[in-house]
């Protein structure tokens, strides 16, 4: 029963008007050749730098400097611009759900009447 409810909250949210914005928003980027290589070549020279600091040391200068020149040029992407907003909205609705479901098991936890319909 517990499974099937929670199913249906699932599709429900697979359905609703912020997942389906993430979707695009996500296909859009991906699509987006100029951002993905944006995001591609700031992701390997994050890691780079994520390797200096495991071995004790710190990241170039120059290194901080390319990050904060692509973070800068890939957050001007309309396309990313859209993907950040609709993950920000979707994450919001997982918080209100999750809140739901909290008042829910409280409700739950008080009901001296056990139901499992």
């Amino acid at each position: 029963m517990l499974e099937e409810k929670a199913k249906d909250v699932g599709r429900l949210i697979g359905q609703s008007p912020e997942y389906q914005a993430l979707k695009r928003s996500s296909e859009a980027l991906n699509n987006d050749r100029e951002a993905v290589a944006l995001l591609q070549e700031m992701e390997k020279l994050r890691g780079e730098a994520q390797q200096l600091i495991q071995r004790g040391e710190n990241p170039t200068p120059e290194m901080e400097q390319q990050l904060d020149s692509m973070l800068e040029k890939i957050q001007s992407q309309p396309a990313y611009q859209r993907a950040v907003a609709a993950q920000e909205n979707f994450d919001k609705l997982m918080l209100r759900v999750n809140q739901w479901i909290m008042d829910g098991m409280k409700k739950g936890a008080a009901s001296p009447i056990i139901t499992l319909s």
